[in-house]
């Protein structure tokens, strides 16, 4: 049993960090709190979780099951939990059936039981009572206004003890608003089964929790056999608790010859790089170049892909002659692959989050923005998520590069909603058209509160990785489907057999061969 005091309320914890967090450090111990939501929402495993994480020899856990399902049902369900321990059963954590005497005492059932918990709670002192489902005392009430007064007594007498007590019920949301449970009760958590493609999803929010300051919005949660996995919503954390001192100073080097002296001198450590280009580019190249620099220079990196996996990633790196296997193993480099059917984007905050708190990270490349924004299906959403995940690595002093696709041809347009802003640093990778070959060219479009190069470069991926060439001088048509040309007039393209093959444009600064 693990009890925290805050603002001088004492809080059991749930065992779930995660949701302690959102819960503002536990649940109020001496209150009531009700978990509501329809069935195959996970609530009767959470209050199962919750048991047998806080139960000691001292203060055991009491599991009251009116007539949902009795206890023997409820233990061969519970075998497939990591969380569940049968040495636990009648010495930590009691399963009793309330169902015979809700029934046999009628109308009286419901004062009877309310009687059986409280003479519990006061002789025997359990740290945590679970009653599922509560929603069952309707039956054996005379009218809502006897369930009222019945709740409303056993709240108030449950609040002199030390027992937290969790109804457990398959309330819809019309009903919380309505029902006298909910007006009476200290805490109400909803959980929530909602469709969803690519993958359904599940999530909770605490609706009311008194003497708390628990995080708002919805908070996504799993079900394995380690039981409920929660994860806290992004946008509701400050993550200027992760900042260790002050903000870093100096640059961060690229690796990429050329590229830093546009930069003069790498990136302000620290910021974040947005990266945008069309597929094929070399993003995935100059994001893993990035990394290899930060390894080699002693660094702990961390990798967040959503197309290739490690083993892909381990072989393009390899293709440049860049060996990753003995960072991975010794831990200086962590690859987290998220699969597009599997993509939560408070997962993604998790992970990062996790690592951040092992050891500190210096640099770190999401590959790639725009299919974050695609395959979580949250793009109203994911400017405020945005700014909370950079904000949070800022935080840190972590040195960022993010890549996002554009459209291989036509007009650029901004594949993740103008969150440019959000970037200290804005790169574009584009393909230009030289003698009728396809070549590549980079430019900075901004670097926040530094000094940069304005040209445009020619850049080529080579056996060594992503190279700059040299500059091109005297071309425009950079921000526009226009071809790139010296002339701010374009010309009338003569027929093929009268075309002059004088070279202009692109081709004239084409070195010579």
């Amino acid at each position: 049993m693990t009890q925290v005091k805050t603002r001088n309320v004492q809080r059991l914890s749930t065992g779930i960090p995660p949701l302690d967090t959102v819960l503002g450090g536990g649940l109020p111990v001496g209150s009531l709190t009700v978990l509501s939501g329809v069935p195959g929402t996970g609530k009767t495993i959470l209050a199962q979780q919750i048991c047998f994480n806080s139960a000691t020899r001292k203060h055991k856990a009491v599991y009251y099951s009116t007539i949902s399902e009795p206890p023997g049902k409820f233990i061969a369900n519970l075998e497939t939990f990591d969380f569940f321990d049968r040495s636990a059963l009648v010495d930590r954590v009691e399963f009793i059936n309330l169902g015979e005497l809700l029934q046999a005492s009628g109308k009286e059932g419901l004062a009877s039981m309310m009687d059986e918990i409280v003479r519990k709670c006061v002789e025997e002192h359990p740290v945590v009572v679970v009653v599922d489902s509560a929603k069952a005392l309707r039956d054996f009430s005379e009218s809502e206004r006897a369930l009222r007064s019945a709740v409303y007594k056993f709240a108030a007498r449950i609040a002199h003890t030390d027992t937290t007590v969790i109804f457990v019920g398959e309330y819809s949301s019309d009903e919380i608003a309505s029902a006298p449970e909910f007006s009476l009760a200290d805490g109400i958590v909803e959980l929530v089964y909602e469709a969803h493609q690519p993958m359904d999803r599940r999530w909770l929010r605490v609706r009311k929790l008194r003497s708390a300051s628990p995080l708002s919005g919805q908070h996504p949660l799993r079900i394995s056999e380690a039981g409920i996995t929660v994860f806290v919503r992004a946008e509701t954390l400050d993550g200027g608790h992760l900042q260790s001192g002050a903000e870093p100073q100096g640059r961060t080097t690229i690796g990429v010859p050329g590229l830093d002296e546009m930069c003069h001198g790498g990136l302000p450590r620290g910021g974040s790089t947005l990266v945008l280009g069309p597929s094929g580019c070399g993003k995935t190249a100059l994001a893993l170049r990035f990394i290899v620099q930060g390894l080699e220079d002693g660094e702990r990196c961390l990798y967040i892909t959503f197309q290739e996996n490690a083993a892909q990633l381990i072989r393009k790196a390899a293709s440049f002659g860049w060996d990753l296997r003995p960072f991975l193993e010794s831990g200086q480099l962590a690859i987290y692959h998220v699969p597009e059917g599997a993509l939560d984007l408070d997962v993604v905050a998790s992970v990062v989050r996790e690592h951040l708190a092992a050891a500190p990270i210096q640099r770190m490349a999401i590959d790639s923005l725009a299919e974050m924004v695609l395959a979580a299906r949250e793009s109203e959403r994911f400017p405020a998520y945005a700014r909370a995940l950079l904000g949070m690595l800022r935080a840190a002093g972590v040195s960022v590069l993010t890549t996002s696709e554009t459209s291989s041809l036509g007009p650029m347009t901004d594949p993740v909603g103008g969150l440019s802003f959000l970037y200290h640093n804005v790169f574009l990778l584009r393909y230009i058209e030289q003698n009728s070959e396809v070549g590549r060219a980079v430019a900075i479009f901004k670097m926040r509160n530094s000094a940069h190069e304005k040209g445009l470069w020619r850049f080529a991926i080579t056996d060594h990785g992503f190279q700059v060439l040299e500059k091109l001088e005297g071309v425009s048509g950079l921000l526009g489907w226009t071809v790139l040309s010296d002339s701010p007039t374009s010309e009338p393209i003569a027929p093929p057999k009268t075309r002059s093959r004088k070279r202009s444009g692109p081709d004239a600064v084409r070195p010579k061969t």
